[in-house]
């Protein structure tokens, strides 16, 4: 017979039990199989035998291997699904957490046939793809904390024909299905070429949130400041630059334009809000640590001063700011504003979320063989172990366990586990917590749903903690054989709910998000497009409330020490602000951009108008602007739901003062030398003519000019000239009179520095112009790569690269770069060109000086089509290369490179150069075969 406890436990979870311990289905209803405790007792069986190497590996990985590998386990969990994406070729994504990334390990996952997805020294993470088969070997490595499923992430958008979030999320496991490189190529090379002549497009947000005449009001568009987007990518960033729906120059690291068009869609929002902004965009999805990494980079090399993301990765912590919420918490504290959406996870509210916190409460019920008991939702109010998952809704929905220890040191064992309504487990997570773990399980439902479906919380050993179960995106609700749903507030997560982010909850600027309602939903809130909000907009039914409880600070210190429970921590309140979704872009796609995807971006735009209308102003303030002058539009007073309210422009600009600022900027100056000459000869005193731009809102009163140079023996006169009142857009110019030495060598540089001052707060600027002695040499000498094909590796940021000697150059005057070939063909393998790729939209090439400076050629650009062949890359070229489409395959001709080659060649050249190429996106393959520099010297 069943023991008294799995009795009573089958009994609470609403099962029939079987008149033995062995019955098998077909003693209840409709094929009940074996009992619930009897599979958890299987399951903890191989939990309870794990090695100290296993115990580092996620439970998922090694019951997978299990269920492959032997019948026994299988059979006892029939039904048992760990969601783990295997290749056909037997890989899984894994993230590996380690001491430190170093060669060693690297050389240690290509020996066991893993290929390397993403490295973050700063996070000592690396995600690979590794046979499944090999991942305990590794976990025996010293170094190796941990090596887990990959964590996965999924934006904030909402789609007008909802998805199950497995298909919203990261999906570059191996067995992923997503959109076909054909198909994408199709779309992005079709939205390029009807670009030219397409009406642009403003979001709806501009005027819901007064933004436009603010603008006007208080004349101030953005300049002086950089915002900066991060999403899943930007594929379609180069038809939107045609349209003029963005500007030329908006900044994408190497490496970092990511897979997707949510990035496309902010960046268009910001535009619209902000246009005179300058742009910036990073992909999030690459991996957790990445994420964190491209956060820190945004801020501290491109020097965004506002940051925004819609982004959320599963593993981040509702408790204590993880890695990706430490990297917002270092933004911030070097002055950046940073903005988050507060997720689409729904609220106890509208009935739209799936969310349980509070303090585990043991039923009394022995759940499995060993050890455990389950958690009791149902409280004072009886027993219940389960949480009932809707029908509706439960189709491939992550479900997140996290309870109340720090991260990395919890020694309280909570197990996580999924049941079809007969009792069979359809699901788990069992990590080993032992005091170096993190407190956090995750399983996921079945991708085909299921009826029934509920959730299980077991204390495999250990204290009482507070505990966080979502099901995101999904819905707990009363199921028909009388289990009731329990919901609390407080979905909201990660590093949204970092202190200094801003969460942005959303609300409908022309209409609201088209679901179905649902019994007992409130009506529907229509935006008020073409008006502006006011106290009557409501917020969207699918945005995410708080607040947020935090028990840790980031670096694992109690908040309250020896309070972990309910009334212990601390609460933030979150969201803080709402803005706009349901806009227009001319994204394919997102038109509409529902979701709070879409509100983020116009917080952070408006935020981007403060700054830029008062230079200077501390984060605290503008947080005092943006909550003390938001219109409550939800309960009176901040609540989880809206926070303070909508955000509207011309309150905020008026709260604090904004006003037009200039912003007066030279340019490259043109040289006329004593002879007529366009450049500068050693002897020469030459005519040098710099202008200067003023890009301001503001006109720049008092402009004056300090120019000087670094270079020896260099005089210039007069040292200084005014260029009095320099009108908004507008450009003056003076002439200086340059005097270069004799003894100036050819092809060495001169250097100008140019102070410009002006009446504002933005005053001084400087910048640093290099002048070429000589006159370019008509002679151009060639210097290729000699050496045998080089294989670049699938989907690896390691990439691969070739060398080029340079030598009796000196100094350059001009520069350029040819992949070469004799017979240009799209045949795949082609050994006739010069790379030969079946994907050429899938790389990034590099040029890199003997100096170490670095210029991008290509940037994940040529769609579908095959092989790169007698391509040349000049400045001077008529078009970018980012405007190639498939159609232009094999790709030849000259184009312009991503970067100038002018930055490389600003010191000597003699020496090796290093041609790269990194392939970004797996299934594709090709080699680097035949690279040339176009090289011309100095003449007098």
């Amino acid at each position: 017979m069943l023991a008294a406890g799995a009795v009573g436990l089958a009994a609470a979870l609403g099962l029939a039990v079987p008149a033995t311990a062995g019955a098998a289905a077909g003693t209840g209803p409709a094929g009940i199989p074996a009992s619930t405790a009897a599979q958890i007792a299987a399951l903890q069986a191989l939990k309870k035998t794990e090695t100290k190497a296993e115990s580092k590996v996620d439970s998922k990985l090694l019951v997978e291997r299990k269920l492959r590998a032997g019948r026994a386990t299988a059979s006892a969990v029939p039904n048992l699904r760990t969601g783990v994406a295997v290749s056909r070729g037997g890989t899984v994504l894994v993230d590996i957490r380690v001491d430190k990334v170093g060669d060693d390990l690297l050389a240690s996952l290509k020996t066991a046939g893993g290929a390397v997805r993403a490295i973050s020294a700063k996070e000592a993470s690396v995600r690979a793809e590794l046979p499944l088969d090999r991942v305990s070997a590794l976990a025996e490595r010293g170094d190796v904390r941990r090596i887990e499923v990959a964590d996965q992430a999924m934006t904030a958008r909402e789609l007008e024909a909802p998805v199950a979030p497995s298909q919203a999320m990261n999906t570059n496991a191996p067995t992923a299905v997503k959109e076909s490189k054909e198909d994408k190529a199709a779309r992005i090379g079709a939205a390029v070429k009807n670009a030219v002549g397409a009406a642009t497009i403003t979001s709806e947000g501009d005027r819901a949130h007064n933004a436009d005449t603010a603008r006007q009001q208080f004349g101030v568009t953005g300049v002086g400041t950089k915002v900066c987007a991060l999403s899943d990518g930007v594929d379609s960033i180069a038809a939107s630059k045609a349209k003029g729906e963005l500007p030329a120059d908006v900044d994408v690291p190497a490496g970092q334009e990511g897979d997707g068009d949510e990035g496309t869609a902010m960046l268009e929002i910001l535009h619209d809000v902000a246009p005179g902004a300058k742009l910036g965009f990073a992909t999030a999805f690459n991996s957790d640590a990445s994420f964190a990494d491209n956060i820190r980079a945004l801020r501290f090399q491109s020097h965004c001063d506002v940051l925004v993301d819609d982004v959320i990765y599963f593993k981040e912590s509702p408790f204590q700011d993880w890695i990706i919420a430490q990297a917002v918490n270092d933004v911030t504290a070097d002055g950046a504003l940073y903005f988050s959406s507060a997720g689409n996870e729904g609220s106890v509210r509208d009935g739209t979320a799936a969310h349980w916190e509070g303090d585990f409460l043991d039923s009394g019920l022995t759940a499995g063989k060993f050890q455990g008991s389950a958690h009791n939702f149902a409280g004072t109010a009886g027993v219940q172990v389960y949480e009932p998952v809707s029908k509706a809704s439960s189709a491939g929905i992550p479900v997140n366990l996290f309870w109340s220890d720090p991260l990395g040191a919890s020694a309280n064992d909570y197990d996580l586990y999924l049941f079809d309504q007969a009792g069979n487990v359809v699901s788990l997570s069992q990590d080993n917590q032992t005091g170096t773990q993190d407190p956090y399980e995750r399983l996921d439902t079945p991708g085909g749903g299921g009826t029934g479906l509920r959730i299980a919380v077991v204390k495999y050993s250990g204290e009482n903690r507070y505990l966080s179960l979502s099901a995101l995106r999904g819905r707990f609700s009363d199921s028909t054989d009388g289990l009731k749903a329990y919901n609390t507030p407080g979905v909201t997560l990660g590093h949204s709910a970092a202190r200094q982010a801003f969460s942005v909850a959303a609300t409908p600027a022309a209409k609201a998000f088209g679901r179905p309602l649902e019994p007992g939903d409130p009506a529907n809130p229509v935006g008020p497009f073409p008006g502006t909000f006011s106290e009557a907009s409501k917020v969207e039914r699918f945005s995410s409330d708080g607040p947020r409880r935090m028990f840790y600070e980031a670096n694992g210190t109690p908040i309250t020490p020896g309070n972990v429970s309910s009334t212990g921590g601390e609460v933030r309140a979150k969201p803080e602000i709402t803005a706009a979704d349901g806009v227009r872009t001319s994204v394919s796609g997102f038109d509409p951009f529902f979701g709070t995807s879409a509100a983020a971006p116009h917080a952070a735009a408006i935020a981007a108008l403060v700054l830029s209308g008062n230079p200077g102003i501390r984060g605290s303030e503008v947080r005092d602007a943006l909550v003390s002058t938001a219109v409550d539009i939800e309960a009176p007073g901040r609540d989880g739901v809206s926070g303070a309210g909508v955000i509207l422009a011309d309150r905020v600009l008026a709260y604090t003062g904004a006003s037009p600022q200039p912003l007066a900027v030279a340019r490259q100056p043109i040289v006329t030398s004593s002879n007529g000459g366009a450049y500068l000869r050693p002897g020469d005193t030459a005519k040098v003519a710099l202008p200067v731009v003023n890009d301001g809102d503001g006109a720049a009163v008092s402009t004056n000019v300090v120019l000087t140079s670094t270079t020896p023996g260099v005089t210039i006169a007069p040292r200084a000239k005014s260029y009095g009142t320099i009108s908004p857009h507008q450009t003056g110019v003076n002439d200086f009179t340059v005097t270069v030495p004799a003894s100036q060598p050819l092809g060495s540089t001169v250097v100008l520095a140019a102070r410009v001052t002006f009446a504002g707060s933005l005053s001084p600027t400087t910048q640093q112009f290099a002048l070429s002695v000589g006159q370019p040499s008509p002679e151009t000498r060639t210097f290729a790569y000699a050496g045998a094909p080089v294989a670049i590796p699938d989907s690896d940021p390691s990439g691969a690269s070739v060398p080029i000697q340079v030598s009796g150059i000196g100094r350059a005057a001009k520069l350029s770069v040819s992949i070469d070939g004799t017979a240009c063909t799209t045949d795949a393998g082609a050994t006739t060109v010069g790379i030969d790729h079946s994907y050429v939209n899938d790389l990034t090439a590099t040029l890199t000086a003997p100096d170490g400076s670095k210029a991008i050629l290509l940037q994940r650009n040529g769609g579908s089509g095959n092989n790169l062949c007698k391509v040349v890359f000049a400045d001077d070229a008529a078009s970018a290369f980012a405007t190639v489409t498939a159609a232009n395959a094999p790709y030849t001709g000259t184009w312009q490179p991503r970067n100038p080659l002018s930055a490389v060649r600003a010191n000597a050249v003699d020496g090796t150069w290093t041609f790269s190429a990194i392939d970004g996106v797996a299934g594709d393959a090709g080699s680097i075969r035949a690279v040339s520099l176009h090289i011309n010297g100095f003449v007098q």
